[in-house]
């Protein structure tokens, strides 16, 4: 079983915003894969279906950003599960332009506090990473929380929308390694 996790704020006051980028495209995945709705699950929303004959689990979790590791206790509770193979993260960056993205096999939180609690929740930063650019901070703007927590702009939302494509193919690239 693979495991894509978004990673966003419960609640339709965070829905349009920048940190919600992860859920964004979580949704994305289950409209693309066809996959049946969300539903609940231990500090969670989840769904599951097969990608080209792989099982997988996307999740989101129910917990505030700052708490998402907690909603990866089902996948832990599982000894076949290892997150340096069988898990992604889709997280929003505001130090990546936007329009872009990267994917990394492991790294750093990079100040992130939905990775920080991922990493603290895995033990480990060892796990695979898709960061979507919400950036850069507009000039004169020095508070990243209150950047990332307001919505999108109309011009970013259409970079998304170019960009989900790409992030799609991106992600089954990565269900169809090992």
């Amino acid at each position: 079983m693979r495991a894509v996790v978004g990673l966003g704020n419960p609640g339709p006051e965070y829905a349009a915003t920048r940190h919600n980028a992860g859920f964004w495209l979580a949704d994305a995945l289950v409209a693309h894969w066809g996959f049946p709705p969300f539903r609940r699950g231990e500090r969670a929303r989840f769904t599951e279906g097969e990608v080209a004959g792989v099982p997988v689990r996307v999740l989101k979790p129910t917990t505030s950003m700052n708490r998402s590791g907690a909603a990866l206790a089902s996948l832990r509770a599982d000894p076949t599960f290892n997150p340096a193979s069988d898990l992604l993260i889709l997280v929003d960056d505001f130090q990546i332009p936007s329009g872009t993205f990267r994917l990394r096999g492991e790294g750093s939180s990079g100040g992130h506090n939905g990775l920080k609690s991922v990493e603290g929740a895995l033990q480990s930063p060892a796990y695979p990473r898709l960061r979507i650019g919400v950036g850069p901070l507009p000039e004169g703007v020095s508070d990243w929380s209150e950047y990332v927590l307001a919505p999108f702009d109309p011009e970013q939302v259409e970079q998304l929308e170019a960009l989900k494509p790409q992030l799609i193919t991106a992600v089954e690239q990565w269900l169809r390694q090992s």
